[in-house]
């Protein structure tokens, strides 16, 4: 072992082993992550536009399809809110809003890392782009144009629940795939999110400490008995050894 240029020549001392330098795990690419995002934004896309062309065509004019026995209906109407016929007369504020939803799933895709994230983004991405692409093509006009909407649960006309599109169910899902990885505490950069220890951790922790210092404290002090007991052993044969030796030396003389 060298110590300031010297060789130690103690046979019992081993020689260091060398500092291993643990080399960092690799991060997931987040251009796959962005990829994956892209695909899933584009097929959602493409399907909702292609189901809203064939609406069009086929359904202008006539009364609901039902299918399933009446599980599905499939109506034909021009929604100028939000899904699910929701905040009608908002047209204009909520194509502005699509366009800032694009923008951020647009801006945070350059720290993507999560595959759970980047599914729900993507489903959202893509049922944005899908609902924003009516509100700029379509009639009355350019921000303006009316959604269209063709799928209906349990009854004809969006009785019991709103008629939405292919879109609409997209960011649903999509969104609470996001609500799911935030439980599960994955932020979309593949970390975690951070939690504060607790009272009762830190309390725990203080009453093993202390526990800790009392033994420590207990060990000390029978050690310093032990060493005491050993001085005063020595002391006491060297006065009976001096006082057998006086006791011989008296029965000498007499």
């Amino acid at each position: 072992m060298l110590d300031n240029g010297r060789v130690s020549t103690d046979p019992n001392t081993e020689p260091d082993a060398p500092d291993e330098v643990a080399s960092p795990a690799p991060e997931p690419q987040p251009q796959r992550r962005v990829v994956l995002l892209g695909v899933i934004a584009a097929v959602v896309l493409a399907l909702d536009i292609a189901t809203k062309v064939v609406a069009v065509a086929e359904l202008e004019g006539r009364q609901p399809v039902e299918l399933f026995g009446g599980l599905l209906y499939l109506p034909l109407i021009r929604n100028p809110g939000a899904a699910f016929g929701m905040a009608e007369g908002w047209t204009i504020v909520l194509a502005i809003i699509a366009f800032g939803v694009v923008g951020f799933i647009l801006w945070i895709a350059r720290k993507l890392r999560s595959v759970g994230w980047a599914i729900g983004l993507g489903l959202v991405l893509g049922g944005a782009l899908g609902n924003l692409a009516d509100r700029i093509f379509r009639s009355p006009g350019p921000l303006r144009g009316h959604v269209v909407d063709f799928l209906s649960v349990l009854d004809p006309w969006g009785g019991f629940f709103p008629v939405f599109n292919l879109a609409d169910s997209a960011i649903c899902v999509g969104g609470g795939v996001i609500v799911l990885m935030s439980l599960l505490q994955r932020d979309y950069d593949g970390t975690r999110f951070e939690k504060k220890p607790s009272g009762k951790t830190a309390t725990a922790a203080g009453t093993t400490t202390a526990g800790t210092t009392t033994a420590g404290t207990t060990t000390a002090g029978t050690s310093t008995a032990s060493t005491t007991a050993a001085s005063t052993t020595p002391k006491t044969t060297e006065n009976q050894t001096a006082g057998e030796t006086a006791d011989g030396g008296k029965q000498e003389q007499a």
